[in-house]
């Protein structure tokens, strides 16, 4: 079941401050960005992320939701064919866990908290992912030779279910990339 609100904003929304300094020709190492959209092609959202230290600090924010709760996770490939976003793949894993937060045997590394979305149709989420052993100094893993997504799914995420957390359909993908 689609729960983004309809009509969806059609109109590319504001970048976020990393992207708009990328934008103006000041991008840093180890940062990338991505633009969220439905499986209309509609931009929804837009993602930042940043390589500090040995983690990715990474904000999502979106519009024209449905308030709610949301699953998202990082997937293992950088691609976000519409409708299903399928091609992004599995989740991100670099360590071969299982899914969810509150798993004993988890998390993913893609493994997200939900994505809240506020009565205004508005969500905002920072989190910080581990950077996996063996990535060079300095590098963003989102980055790496095939790519990261960012995806949203269609309900909440359980936190504990592998693979996925329950979280139903993939409604709102977007693709790391170095802003240039």
């Amino acid at each position: 079941m689609f729960r983004l609100a309809l009509p969806l904003l059609a109109a590319a929304l504001p970048l976020s401050a990393l992207a708009a300094a990328q934008h103006q020709g000041h991008p840093a190492p180890g940062q990338a960005a991505a633009s969220i959209r439905n499986a209309r092609a509609q931009m929804v959202g837009d993602a930042a992320a940043t390589r500090e230290g040995n983690a990715v600090k990474v904000r999502v924010t979106v519009r024209g939701f449905t308030p709610g709760s949301y699953g998202i996770h990082l997937h293992q490939t950088g691609r976000c064919d519409a409708p299903d976003f399928a091609s992004a793949g599995a989740h991100w894993n670099p360590a071969g866990r299982q899914h969810g937060r509150q798993n004993p045997q988890g998390p993913h590394a893609g493994d997200l908290p939900n994505l809240e979305v506020r009565a205004n149709g508005t969500g905002r989420i920072d989190f910080e992912v581990p950077v996996p052993a063996g990535t060079a100094a300095g590098a963003n893993p989102l980055l790496d030779t095939d790519g990261t997504a960012v995806v949203i799914h269609a309900a909440a995420d359980d936190e504990r279910t592998d693979p996925s957390g329950n979280s139903g359909a993939r409604i709102a993908c977007g693709t790391f990339a170095t802003f240039r």
